[in-house]
This record gives structure tokens, sequence and C-alpha cells, in this order.
């Protein structure tokens, strides 16, 4: 279950953990007070720690965090505070994520209003690299672009979608897959009540995948993984040689050490992860030139390392 610090409570997180829920996911984003006034979130960071007790005292051992580098007025030593006080929680799970500020983001005009900037590239790079270093000297294993875990708490639902999973979405706005397939609920409320007093199916929207786009969503998405992807189970799966396939995209990136191909696996470097967009991207643009298929995408898949403004990252 995903939470939001500043309305967790002692009370209703029993309520949460007797009725069978046993991981919960805060969105914390920093313990920076005037990071989090400029994010406009609601909590400060007392509310955060305390939200960690409250959950520990409400009997959850399996506790996820969310923290947002590159944020607006951030620096390198401001972020990797933040990564020590994460640290000291010692929560089984935490993400990572690096902010993306795109055009129509509600935080561009905050951060033109207020003077506010980011740091250099550089800076965002070193801020990723020195967490992922501290967090593994605590004991955490990163197991994902953005994700770091203790033993045996890697985040089982988001492995589904990295390993090309099936899964099942109940409520309003769901998604679900299955076998290449997947389909949407209705997104308003009592559009999906009045659904389901009448007897009538929820699922607004369901298209199949062509195979070209299972490969290629396959592809990007196993190599978000530190383990990368098996390259003879891939073929075995989907009939196709990675390697062969995506040799335009992928061979610069294994000259400059950014891939690695050992041990029948292809995976990034986390060097290679810091400019993952990039190569996703030329994945699915250099496989559609090669094969003579379009490049303008039929269907929109988002997925990268960070958030665009104040919106999370959508599986769609």
């Amino acid at each position: 279950m995903e939470a939001n610090p500043e309305t967790a409570s002692i009370t209703r997180l029993e309520g949460f953990r007797r009725a069978g829920v046993t991981r919960l996911s805060f969105g914390v984003q920093s313990f920076d007070d005037r990071e989090l006034a400029r994010l406009g979130r609601l909590h400060d960071a007392d509310r955060a720690r305390a939200s960690v007790r409250e959950a520990r005292a409400a009997g959850f051992d399996n506790v996820s965090l969310d923290l947002m580098m590159w944020l607006p007025q951030q620096t390198v030593a401001t972020w990797r505070r933040n990564v020590a006080a994460l640290i000291e929680l010692g929560p089984e799970h935490a993400s990572l994520y690096i902010l993306e500020i795109y055009p129509n983001a509600p935080l561009r005009d905050e951060m033109a209003r207020g003077g506010w900037s980011q740091a250099p590239d550089e800076d965002a790079a070193e801020m990723y690299l020195t967490a992922m270093e501290a967090l593994e000297r605590a004991g955490y294993s990163q197991y994902e672009i953005s994700n770091v875990a203790r033993p045996g708490y890697a985040s089982r639902h988001n492995l589904k979608y990295w390993r090309d999973g099936a899964w099942l979405g109940f409520g309003c706005g769901a998604h679900s897959t299955d076998a290449g397939t997947r389909w949407r609920n209705v997104a308003g409320t009592s559009d999906y009540i009045e659904r389901i007093d009448a007897g009538v199916s929820v699922t607004v929207e369901r298209r199949a995948l062509a195979a070209d786009e299972r490969v290629e969503e396959a592809a990007f998405m196993g190599l978000r993984l530190t383990e990368g992807i098996d390259l003879a189970a891939f073929h075995v799966r989907y009939g196709v040689d990675p390697l062969a396939r995506f040799r335009h995209a992928i061979g610069p990136f294994l000259d400059a050490g950014l891939l690695r191909h050992e041990g029948g696996r292809l995976a990034l470097t986390r060097e290679g992860m810091l400019l993952s967009n990039e190569l996703f991207a030329r994945l699915i643009e250099d496989d559609r030139a090669v094969n003579d298929r379009s490049i303008e995408p039929r269907h929109q898949v988002i997925w990268t390392s960070g958030y665009r403004g104040n919106q999370s990252p959508s599986v769609w």
C-alpha cells in the first residue's frame, strides 16, 4: 500500500495491518523541510520520521521509502543528508528517483516564480552514484535503476512490470495485462460503481500488443534491472536474439562500457543507468527503422528513472 506521511496515523495503520496489508510505501521525497515546501508537500521531515515509527508500532516489518534527487535548489550535500536520514530509519526497501521537469510540469512554473534552479547535470550524476554507494555500505542491494532493498525485500509487484509478467488491476482507472494483452478500467468513480451495480464490465479499453512491440518493451524493461536480460531465456520466450536484433543501438553502449555482456546476460552498468532513457529510446527507434516499421509509437508507454514534476511515473 502506498501512503503519504501526512495522512498516516497509528490507528489507521493498525487497521490496514489487521485488514491484511503487509507492505507500506511512504512518499517521503525529502527529509529537508525547505525541499518539501518547494514540492508543495503537506508533511515535514518530523512527520515523515513519525510515520515510519507508527508503521513499526502497527506491526509493519516491510516498509519502503521514496526519495527524490535533483530537486530545485538541492545540493549534493543536502541530498547526502537525505540519504543518511533514510538509512537511519532502516526501511527494508527504498526508491530513489531523479526529478525530471518537463515543459508542462506545474513545478516548472513554481521554479520560475521562486527563482529556483537545479544543480548541474554532473551533480545529479554524483547524487545518484554516491547514494547507491552509501546504501550498499548500509546493507542494501540495488536491483533496479531506481530501487534498492535488503535481501528478500525487492518489490514483487514491480518486478512483474520489468519481467513482462501478468497482473490484475482493481478499481477506478486500474490497468491489467496478461500474455501481451492489456486493458484498463473506467476512470470515473461514479461510472465504475454504476457498472459494478449493473453487472456490466468496467473494462473500457483492451488492446493486444504486436509481437514487435512486446519484444521492444521486454528489452528495455529488462534492462532496467541490475540483473539485465537473460539472453537465452529471452530468445526462448520471444524467438529473438537481443544482441542481433538491437545491435545498432547497444553497440556504442557496449563499446563505452555503459552496457556489459557477460555470463549470458546483457545489463547496464551503474554509469550506464544514468543514460538509460537514451538507450531505451534508441532501442525502439533503431529497431523500427531497421525493420522498416514506423517509429511513431502506436501507444505511449512512459517509463523513466525519475518523476515528472509533481506527477508519479506512469505505467502506461
